[in-house]
């Protein structure tokens, strides 16, 4: 209220543009952007209450003072009383000070502390369970017993392979009467090549993973799965999180890098482009630079270091200058692309480059490309060197920076001795955008237009090797600047790369570099990152962290409801090698993820939200895992594990939403039409539909935690989607087929999508509706109930 009453404009006295002096500025002569952290809001920071004692006296009289030349608001009326009296009434609130990290429980020491005693010691199967009993029995409250194994072979395959179990799988299980049937399930599940997939969704959300740049243009990223496939692999054979981390910060750091570990660094790579041909290229690459360092604090150390970028950290230890030394670790980045082929690739591609190369240099050579091309290289590294003289070439100079990948370094000079890849993309591109002087001859044009359709066509004859988005370090990058208030282009002072100060220092003598920061990260002094990482473990496993706010764990985040679980099962993580694969099997091995999601009187107006986990949590499924449940049930799910991302069927009009008709998705053909859900091609600005309904995040930001909502346009989706259409008819044919009477073929229907048999009334409700509408009508009933989207 009090910004809106005590608005007036007035002109900066540093950079002259106007700006609102409102009661964060009422003393000040200069606009916020040029105050910077030290000055900003002209002392008055009610934020500190030193300062904010300081002025708020001040703060009155100016707005009770009787000179119009004083008073606040400045050439406005007068404060009314009432109005003047809120305003005393909100100064006198001071706030605490901010807490220091020693008084922030996630900044202390990691320490292992004992499993507590419990009285119900016979119902515990390890560690966790006493910690979780003990918080219960503290409460007078008792666990829920144990899932049926049904039940809980349907929720331990879910949650572990994203997938459900087939009959067979179930009537093993149910018949196996051993003592350590469960745990062989485990043990069978987590070596299963599909355990990478599904965890492998969950880190992609965090990456905040994409096949399109993004913005208006949105172009597609056709390698942006490369880094996808690493992601599977690497979890699926367990690579240690400590090496999971160093590796997608770092990779390229390493000595004698490979390719998979510079393929790693494509977790940097998620961010957007901005393709735009007026965007300041600074303020993009800016852009860029904090998001991935916003990416990186939230999904390691589940701070929202980002409320730092403009200011001073309002609640938490992280000050403005520590943002940038943070920021200066991906400053000194450059975007690159490498040959990261799969097995087989390199073998066809080396037998047919010598030809390939060839009679390209044929076709080049035929339409005067060179020579052509040599002319145009200095006029557009003219025009770049003397922008303002040739309007039509200036528009060319941004369209390059903004299309082409290394035009800046191009156009400076920096690409004498380019690469074969280098010279080849540029080639590629001067084909495409000739330029103002060559698109003025029409002959010419038509030249470069038979040109371009000779080098497509043989480019298709060659065989494909995959390529890799990828960060390495930039030679020529400059130092990196705190940014008064944010701002990409007002530059305060010069900052080193650097840690959060309130968190423990890196080793003294460590080379700042991304290399050391990773290092850093998953050292064993950071108290954060163990802790991070097994919360959300735990939230992917019951529903919610035992953080709830897994992004984060600052002042504002929620403290732990176990606070000593999560401690032990951090130090676990690391005493166990920082292994992934052994941590989840170590949670769903515990009888408190083994209990009952039924939902208990006693426990339900206490504890609605099940935070003492006096049961399991019933789950909707997240997106992908309801079409790839809806495609196996149906018998049409195509299991082949990584490769490309494809584009099913999808409802017409969605990809005309994109701009400019940007946006092409050529339906997938065959088997690819029903791969996995988290293959699907995400483009951002038109994401595939029944995905967003079913809340997959817009892959613009980190998502550490998706929301779960229940719409009837997802009733809708599951109805009259083209996908699940299809998926109920695959259904309805597997039940025809069988010479049976319709109460057994009910029975396997219902087997097929839920793992159990229906009861005496369900059996009875679809036996009347497949007589009276047939398969095709019962199937889709099945594929529509609640519990074929939940997990129990």
């Amino acid at each position: 209220m009090f910004g809106a009453a005590l608005a007036a404009t007035a002109a900066c006295g540093y950079c002259a543009v106007d700006y609102t002096r409102d009661v964060q500025s009422i003393f000040a002569s200069r606009c916020y952007a040029c105050h910077g952290p030290q000055t900003s809001l002209g002392g008055l920071r009610l934020d500190d209450p030193a300062r904010a004692a300081a002025v708020k006296d001040k703060l009155i009289a100016r707005v009770t003072s009787a000179d119009p030349k004083v008073r606040m608001p400045l050439g406005g009326a007068a404060l009314k009383a009432d109005q003047v009296a809120m305003l005393k009434a909100w100064v006198e609130q001071t706030p605490a000070a901010k807490p220091t990290a020693r008084e922030i429980w996630s900044f202390q020491p990691l320490h292992r502390p004992a499993p507590p005693i419990v009285r119900n010691a016979a119902w515990t199967r390890n560690p966790i369970d006493r910690f979780v009993l003990a918080r219960l029995e503290k409460e007078h409250l008792a666990p829920s017993p144990e899932a049926d194994r049904v039940t809980l072979i349907r929720r331990v395959t879910l949650d572990l392979t994203g997938l459900p179990p087939s009959l067979d799988e179930v009537a093993t299980f149910v018949a196996d009467k051993r003592p350590d049937a469960y745990e062989r399930l485990v043990d069978r599940l987590i070596a299963s090549p599909h355990y990478g997939e599904k965890w492998a969704r969950t880190w992609l959300d965090l990456a905040h993973y994409a096949d399109s740049d993004g913005y208006e243009k949105d172009l597609p990223r056709p390698w942006a799965w490369r880094y996808r496939q690493w992601v599977i692999e690497a979890l699926n054979r367990d690579m240690p999180f400590d090496e999971f981390t160093i590796e997608q910060l770092a990779g390229d750091l390493l000595p004698n890098a490979t390719v998979d570990q510079q393929v790693a660094t494509g977790f940097l790579r998620n961010t957007l482009t901005n393709r735009e041909a007026g965007v300041d290229r600074m303020e993009a690459r800016f852009e860029q630079i904090v998001n991935r360092t916003n990416t990186v604090s939230t999904v390691w150390l589940g701070l929202t270091a980002g409320c730092a970028q403009c200011h001073n950290h309002k609640f938490d230890p992280i000050p403005q200058k520590d943002y940038y030394r943070f920021f200066a670790f991906m400053n000194s980045t450059e975007e690159a692309e490498i040959e990261a082929p799969l097995a087989g690739q390199m073998e066809a591609y080396r037998a047919a480059k010598p030809e390939y190369d060839r009679k390209r240099a044929a076709i080049l050579a035929e339409f005067h490309i060179p020579e052509l091309q040599a002319k145009w290289e200095a006029r557009i590294t003219q025009a770049f060197q003397e922008q303002g003289k040739d309007l039509e070439w200036d528009f060319a100079v941004t369209e390059m920076r903004a299309a082409f990948d290394g035009a800046d370094k191009f156009l400076k000079g920096y690409w004498t001795n380019r690469s074969e890849r280098q010279s080849d993309d540029l080639t590629d591109y001067f084909v495409w955008h000739r330029g103002p002087d060559n698109d003025r001859d029409r002959a010419l044009v038509e030249q470069f237009m038979k040109a371009r359709q000779q080098l497509a066509d043989l480019k298709k004859t060659l065989p494909e090797i995959a390529l890799a988005p990828v960060i390495r370090t930039d030679p020529l990058s400059t130092p990196a600047n705190l940014h008064i208030g944010g701002d990409y282009q007002a530059l305060g002072e010069a900052v080193e790369p650097g840690t959060f100060t309130a968190l423990p220092p890196m080793p003294a003598g460590a080379k700042h570099d991304r290399l050391a920061l990773a290092r850093w990260i998953v050292s064993r002094d950071n108290p954060l990152t163990a802790r991070v990482a097994v919360n959300r473990m735990w939230q992917e496993l019951f529903g919610r962290g035992l953080v709830r706010t897994s992004e984060d764990f600052g002042t504002q985040g929620e403290k732990p409801s176990h606070p000593e679980l999560l401690d032990w099962l951090a130090s676990e993580f690391e005493a166990r090698g920082w292994s992934m694969k052994r941590m989840h099997k170590l949670i769903v091995m515990s009888a408190a993820y083994r209990q009952s999601s039924k939902v208990r009187k006693e426990i339900e107006a206490r504890d609605p939200d099940n935070t003492l986990i006096a049961r399991q949590s019933r789950l909707r499924l997240p997106a992908e895992l309801i079409r790839d449940e809806a495609l196996s049930v149906g018998g049409l799910l195509n299991p082949a594990i990584g490769g490309k991302s494809v584009r099913p069927p999808q409802p017409a009009g969605i990809a005309e939403l994109g701009y400019g008709d940007n946006v092409k998705w050529p339906e997938s053909k065959g088997p690819d039409r029903y791969r996995r859900g988290m293959y699907i091609f995400f483009q951002r600005t038109t994401p595939y539909p029944m995905l967003m309904n079913f809340d997959e995040p817009d892959s613009n930001t980190s998502c550490t935690r998706r929301r779960r909502s229940d719409t009837p346009l997802q009733s809708l989706n599951l109805l009259n989607d083209p996908v699940f259409f299809e998926a109920a008819e695959g259904l309805a044919a597997r039940v025809d087929q069988l010479s049976k009477p319709v109460s057994s073929k009910i029975d396997y229907a219902f087997e097929l999508c839920l793992g159990r048999k229906p009861d005496d009334k369900e059996r009875a409700i679809l036996e009347k509706y497949y007589a009276q509408q047939g398969p095709l009508a019962a199937a889709r009933v099945m594929l529509n109930l609640d519990e074929f989207v939940t997990r129990e």
